[in-house]
């Protein structure tokens, strides 16, 4: 009986003294009141009495909300400021006997680096320049809690209120800048329409000035080709004559006319003069010389009325 409750003791003894060390958790193990090992992941007995488990720390990132700040910037500006920070504990030995709050200990770290960094900075330079705020507090944060076991890898600005009255200010500057762009871009648009429009008339009369000009280049050339046409009918017309002429020349000269058919053409050539309108006619010595002639002619006369047998005479006398 006493051997099965020695029994039942070392076993309760050794339940109670066998621990899972989860993931992303290490256990600060002290003995006899001093720091004597850190445990990770995996099982560990520790012995009875003498170890106790002093601290379980998580070794996970972890993210601190910090309340609201006061801070003043360079511009003697009153606003309210609150962080977000993102830490993951490295070393678990340093963060159980580094500090005693840890996040107490971070949390005024946070305050005091934000206002010195505020106080480097005015007002339109604090509202625009998060991204610079956020690698101060980052750097500062980090170097001060390395002795803690800390690893700051994160800052963030979550909100930055400015007082209601800067507030105000802000948004009639915004609303005069919206108005403001509004109007350039008004004018821009303006000036641009009316940049077009004219390019428009200067297109539209360019256009009208070309075809003006393509017409008068083709009416003028359409004369040209009205003219050349002409003067090729009246050359080849003139050429036909010409023609008809030489082969009449060529024809006669072939048929080798005497005096008599000379004469006979003489007289009819005169005869046509004679009917024309002219007042005096000049008659070939040839002519008069004949005596045949003079019988042919008052035959001629004879036909012809009287006015004319009397114009004749009177010119023949001349």
């Amino acid at each position: 009986m006493v051997l099965f409750i020695i029994l039942i003791l070392i076993i309760v003894l050794i339940a109670t003294n066998v621990r899972v060390v989860p993931q992303a958790r290490a256990f600060i193990v002290e003995r006899l009141g001093a720091y004597y090992a850190t445990w990770h992941v995996g099982v560990h007995v520790k012995f009875p009495l003498l170890d106790r488990i002093a601290q379980v720390v998580d070794l996970r990132e972890q993210v601190i909300d910090f309340r609201p700040q006061p801070v003043i910037t360079k511009d003697n500006v009153t606003m309210s400021i609150d962080t977000v920070v993102f830490y993951q504990i490295t070393d678990p030995k340093l963060y159980t006997y580094g500090v005693e709050n840890p996040l107490l200990a971070i949390d005024n770290l946070a305050t005091t680096s934000l206002r010195n960094i505020i106080g480097e900075l005015e007002l339109d330079e604090t509202l625009t320049s998060r991204d610079v705020i956020n690698t101060k507090m980052r750097s500062i944060l980090d170097q001060a809690t390395e002795p803690w076991g800390i690893k700051v890898h994160r800052v963030e600005v979550k909100n930055i209120v400015p007082p209601a009255e800067i507030q105000d200010a802000m948004e009639r500057q915004m609303k005069a800048e919206r108005e403001r762009r509004e109007a350039i871009l008004r004018a821009e648009g303006e000036k641009r329409s009316a940049i077009l429009l004219a390019e428009g008339h200067k297109q539209s009369a360019i256009l009208n000035a070309e075809a003006e000009k393509a017409a008068a280049i083709l009416l003028a050339e359409a004369q040209k080709e009205a003219a050349i046409k002409e003067a090729q009918g009246e050359a080849a017309a003139i050429l036909i004559v010409h023609e008809a002429t030489s082969e009449g020349l060529k024809m006669l000269k072939e048929a080798a006319p005497d005096n008599s058919v000379i004469s006979l053409k003489s007289l009819e050539a005169l005869t046509k003069v004679a009917d024309g309108q002219a007042t005096k006619i000049i008659i070939p010595s040839e002519i008069q010389n004949l005596a045949s002639l003079a019988v042919s002619l008052s035959e001629v006369v004879k036909d012809n009325a009287k006015p004319k047998r009397t114009r004749l005479a009177k010119q023949a006398e001349e």
